[in-house]
């Protein structure tokens, strides 16, 4: 999965703040909330100040509110919750999730720095690594394209809610694919099996998300046709970029390990067919933190491993069950 955090975006400085009575922010955060909800990006660009509007200039104001907060859904609440220096930081309802807003305003009243985040609750579950045993989530021989605990093996590993994640492919050659690289029908791995890597219970699926052409991306659905499983010892594990209406499981169904849960596409913010793969110590990918994800007893290029975190380029199957 390409690294996005959903609707996550920093602007500007914040060392020239100035104290501002509350009910200024009161009324700006309401207008704010007003404007997004009427879709009326141009007027909460207007509430900018000089500084703002040089460093995102309309056109990136419009795209990042239409294309990477919109998404999110309406705003049903906007609530008060702390100070960041003089900045007021606002804890968002969103129809589609709850994110931290934080808005700083100078003398003027205009907005001179500005952030959405995804809003993450304190004291949240602790998952360093699995305990329950897995199998790989696939029949065949995969090549991981992304695996490991290093950000040289690994891009996930710098971010927070993709940890140690796996991008996992399908190789001959070197290649992924064989033919016209615009055609998902031509990647190895698209239309393969993704199954169940432990018992466990599915606590979220995602459906209807249109595979993208290769070398095109949705960032508006990240993680595109998606399906996360708990295990029995409370950890989650989150499958994207299903193939469109592949799925085969629903939410609150119990599945065994082996049973097939979808098959391989390109859906969501992908660039090609692959899996992304990843241990949350939460079943929300916007709030959650990775966690290490080990293979019980696998081969690794030729060769059995045991309690194995798979690394950038290795060919990996299960072995004989």
């Amino acid at each position: 999965m390409k690294n996005k955090i959903l609707y996550l975006f920093v602007l500007t400085s914040l060392l020239s703040f100035s104290q501002t009575e509350q009910e200024s922010y009161a009324k700006v955060s309401k207008l704010f909330c007003s404007e997004f909800n009427a879709e009326n990006y141009q007027a909460i660009f207007d509430l900018f100040d000089s500084n703002m509007k040089a460093a995102l200039p309309k056109e990136r104001t419009l795209y990042f509110f239409k294309n990477n907060v919109a998404p999110a859904g309406k705003i049903e609440k906007m609530e008060f919750s702390e100070l960041k220096q003089t900045a007021h930081i606002y804890k968002t309802t969103f129809e589609k999730g709850v994110f931290d807003i934080l808005i700083s305003l100078n003398t003027e009243n205009e907005i001179n720095g500005f952030y959405v985040k995804p809003h993450i609750p304190k004291n949240l579950p602790v998952v360093e690594r699995n305990t329950t045993k897995m199998i790989l989530p696939f029949n065949e021989e995969w090549t991981v394209g992304w695996g490991g605990i290093t950000v040289e093996d690994n891009y996930h590993v710098a971010h927070n809610n993709q940890k140690y994640a796996y991008d996992l492919f399908m190789t001959k050659d070197g290649k992924t694919f064989e033919g016209n690289a615009k055609k998902n029908e031509n990647y190895y791995v698209f239309g393969k099996q993704i199954i169940a890597p432990c018992d466990a219970s599915v606590v979220k699926v995602i459906k209807g998300v249109k595979d993208n052409i290769p070398g095109e991306l949705n960032p508006a659905q990240v993680t595109g046709n998606t399906v996360i499983l708990k295990t029995e010892n409370d950890e989650f594990i989150l499958f994207a970029h299903f193939k469109e209406n592949s799925i085969r499981v629903m939410e609150n169904q119990i599945v065994k390990q082996g049973d097939i849960l979808g098959l391989c596409g390109n859906s969501g913010n992908s660039t090609e067919p692959h899996l992304h793969l990843s241990l949350q110590n939460v079943s929300d990918m916007n709030m959650a933190t990775g966690g290490k994800l080990f293979f019980d007893k696998i081969e690794v290029n030729g060769e059995i491993k045991e309690n194995y975190i798979p690394i950038k380029n290795e060919k990996i199957k299960n072995t004989d069950l």
